[in-house]
C-alpha cells in the first residue's frame, strides 16, 4: 500500500538491505568512491579498482539491516571526517533536549551538509536519537545521492516545483509530514531557517517556513501548533567557512551584473568542500523549546532570530573582520578581538584571516569580510535589545 508520505519520507528499516545493494552497484557512486579513496590511480585503474571497492563496502556492511545500525557503522568514518577538518566540535544546550520527545529543530544554514552532520553529531553523543533531516530536491540530481540521504534519515522538501497550486500541495504534504512525524512517529525533525544558505552571514528566519509547519492544522490556534512542536532554536557556528570564497565571488557577481546563475556541479563541489575543507573550531548551541504563545509568523521570526543570533558563538576572524568593515555600526560598542581573545588565540586566527584575506581576489573581498562580520553586527544588536 503507498503510504501518502512516501514520495517524501526517508526509507525505513525493511528497504535497507535492498537500497544498500543497489548503491553498492551505482557505477557512478563507486567512481566517486574510487576517486576519493585513490585519487592517483583512479583514471588508469578505475576500472580494476572499482569492483575491489564494491566488495569492501559489501562486506564492510553486509548484515546491515536497519537505519540505526547503519548510522552506528556510518558515524565512524562522521566522526574520523570531523577530526580531520575541524579543531574540533563543542556543543551546548542538547542536556535540554529529553529521550522521549521529540523536537523541531530550526537552525541557521551556512552548509549544505554540514550542518545538519553537526547537530546530528552532537544528538548522536549525547545518546538520543538522531533527527529526520528536509533536505532540498535541488540536491538530489543523481538516484544514489537521493538514497543515500534517504538511508540517511533525509526526507525531501520539493524545491524545484513552479506552479503556484503545485507549491502549496507540496507545503502541505510537508506540513503533515512534519506534524506526523513529531507527534506520531515521536522522531524529531531538522530544518534550516531559510532557504538556502545564508552566504552573506545575515541569518533570518523565513515566516514562510514558520507557516508552513502550521498549514495542515489550520483549524487550531497557530500558538497552539507551534507549542506541541516543540521548536527549538539551534544556532551553528564555523571559525572559518570552507565556502567563503565561493560565497564572496557569487555576492560580488550578483552585487555587479544583478543576478548569479549556477553551473552545473557546482552544488556538488560546494558539498564536497564543505565536508572535506578546514573549518576551525565549530559550535553548536541547542536554545530552550519555544513555550511562549506567539500568534503570528512575524513575532516568532522575530524571537527565532533573537535566540539563534544570541546562541551564535563568534570567533577571534569574525571580530578581525568586523574591524575592518566598512559598515560597523560604532553604536554597538563591539570590543575589539584582543579585549576577547587571549593573545596565543588571537595570532593563530591573526595568520588564518590574514591568509584568506591575501588568498582572496581584491575585489571580492569586501564580501569576504561581509560574511564574517555580519553575525557581530546581529549578536551586539540582539544584546542591546534592537530590533534586527
Amino acid at each position: 500500500m503507498m503510504g501518502e508520505f512516501d514520495a517524501i519520507r526517508p526509507y525505513d528499516d525493511a528497504e535497507v538491505p535492498a537500497v544498500l545493494a543497489r548503491l553498492l552497484s551505482d557505477k557512478a557512486l563507486l567512481e566517486i568512491l574510487t576517486h576519493f579513496r585513490f585519487p592517483r590511480l583512479a583514471g588508469a585503474f578505475g576500472w580494476m579498482l572499482r569492483p575491489v571497492i564494491a566488495h569492501r563496502l559489501r562486506r564492510e556492511f553486509n548484515g546491515v539491516d536497519s537505519v540505526a545500525t547503519l548510522q552506528d557503522k556510518v558515524e565512524v568514518y562522521v566522526d574520523h571526517t570531523i577530526e580531520r577538518a575541524t579543531d574540533g566540535v563543542t556543543y551546548t544546550g542538547v542536556e535540554r533536549l529529553k529521550s522521549g520527545n521529540a523536537y523541531l529543530l530550526l537552525a541557521n544554514h551556512r552548509d549544505i551538509v554540514m550542518d545538519p552532520a553537526f547537530v546530528n553529531y552532537a544528538v548522536y553523543h549525547a545518546g538520543l536519537p538522531t533527527p529526520r533531516i528536509a533536505i532540498g530536491d535541488n540536491l538530489l540530481q543523481k538516484p544514489y545521492v537521493s538514497d543515500l540521504m534517504r538511508l540517511n534519515k533525509s526526507f525531501i522538501v520539493h524545491r524545484s516545483i513552479s506552479g503556484r497550486r503545485e507549491k502549496m500541495a507540496a507545503y502541505q504534504l510537508l506540513s503533515a509530514y512534519i506534524n506526523h512525524s513529531i507527534r506520531n512517529d515521536c522522531q524529531s525533525i531538522w530544518i534550516a531557517q531559510a532557504e538556502g544558505r545564508a552566504k552573506d552571514g545575515d541569518d533570518r528566519t523565513e515566516s514562510a517556513i514558520l507557516k508552513m509547519f502550521h498549514m495542515s492544522r489550520k483549524d487550531e490556534p497557530f500558538a497552539e501548533v507551534i507549542k506541541s512542536l516543540n521548536l527549538t532554536p539551534v544556532s551553528i557556528s564555523y571559525e572559518y567557512d570552507p565556502c567563503d570564497h565561493a560565497k564572496a565571488r557569487e555576492l560580488y557577481i550578483r552585487a555587479t551584473t544583478g543576478s548569479y546563475t549556477k553551473v552545473p556541479g557546482e552544488d556538488d563541489v560546494s558539498i564536497a568542500l564543505g565536508i572535506t575543507g578546514y573549518k576551525g573550531r565549530v559550535h553548536v548551541s541547542f536554545a530552550t523549546p519555544i513555550t511562549e504563545a506567539f500568534d503570528d509568523t512575524k513575532q516568532l521570526a522575530i524571537e527565532m532570530d533573537r535566540q539563534i543570533l544570541g546562541g551564535y558563538r563568534l570567533f577571534p576572524a569574525h571580530y578581525l573582520a568586523y574591524a575592518q568593515w566598512a559598515e560597523a555600526d560604532p553604536a554597538l560598542n563591539v570590543p575589539t578581538a584582543a579585549q576577547v581573545f587571549a593573545a596565543d588565540e588571537l595570532a593563530k586566527a591573526q595568520a588564518e584571516w590574514q591568509r584568506r584575506l591575501d588568498t582572496c581576489p581584491a575585489e571580492h573581498r569586501p564580501y569576504l569580510v561581509l560574511q564574517y562580520a555580519t553575525p557581530v553586527r546581529n549578536q551586539y544588536r540582539v544584546k542591546a535589545g534592537l530590533p534586527r
